[in-house]
């Protein structure tokens, strides 16, 4: 990886929290591959594509939460890989707060990335997601 690469994903990282939706999805490969664990409402399987990531993943949000934020404690340099520890923090529809600990793995791709994973505690991230 280089240091453009860890740039850029801490760049989509503000945008996603500051809901530049399209600004996130600008630092993803148009045919990014996606991994969602499920839990509770949550989306689940792999999804292929930028847009897909968009209709299918992140437009369930606002359905779901009145805050929703993915805030990054550490970018890990993985040789081919971008490791990024942090917390999903907000309220969920039902009022709750939530507190969820991730670790996302993202593969990059040309500048972009190529593929993604997200590992969240999964009890607390199906409870967050009504589950």
């Amino acid at each position: 990886m280089t240091q453009q690469d860890v740039n850029t994903m801490r760049t989509a990282y503000d945008a996603f929290n500051q809901g530049d939706i399209p600004g996130a999805l600008s630092a993803f490969d148009a045919q990014i591959e996606w991994n969602e664990p499920g839990g509770g409402r949550a989306p689940r399987g792999t999804f292929h594509g930028s847009e897909s990531v968009g209709n299918d993943v992140f437009s369930t949000v606002p359905a779901n939460f009145d805050e929703f934020r993915a805030e990054p404690d550490q970018f890990i340099d993985a040789d081919d890989h971008i490791v990024v520890v942090g917390h999903f923090r907000g309220k969920a529809k039902s009022g709750e707060q939530f507190d969820v600990p991730f670790a996302h793995v993202w593969a990059m791709r040309n500048g972009k990335a190529g593929s993604f994973h997200n590992y969240p505690q999964a009890d607390a991230w199906a409870k967050a997601w009504g589950g």
